[in-house]
């Protein structure tokens, strides 16, 4: 019986901190970036979390991801597949809404 692996892989992504889980994480043919393939979610049309629905949106067309080495945080093989995240960098806090591309802030 052959063992499926799983990887937790923690990334900066414009701001944010990233948790993604996928099958496959490799050292990519561009220098200096990571690939990561096989992204794990939820089961389709069950939204448990928006903050993951909104990263499958995000990463819908995606086959292979290559992140930069030095946005990296983390990779860790893990034995069950979790909620992916959106955390703000500097509190931590997890991010369950994010502004729309385009919009600007008023002043009030």
């Amino acid at each position: 019986m052959s063992k499926t692996l799983l990887y937790k892989i923690i990334f900066l992504n414009h701001g944010k901190v990233y948790e993604l889980f996928a099958g496959g994480v490799t050292s990519s043919g561009l220098y200096g970036f990571i690939e990561i393939c096989d992204l794990q979610f939820s089961l389709e049309g069950m939204v448990i979390d928006p903050t993951e629905e909104r990263i499958r949106e995000e990463f819908a067309d995606s086959e292979v991801l290559h992140i930069p080495m030095h946005n990296v945080i983390r990779v860790e093989q893990v034995k069950a597949r979790g909620l992916c995240k959106i955390r703000d960098r500097e509190t931590g806090e997890k991010v369950t809404m994010l502004p729309v591309m385009g919009q600007r802030k008023t002043d009030q």
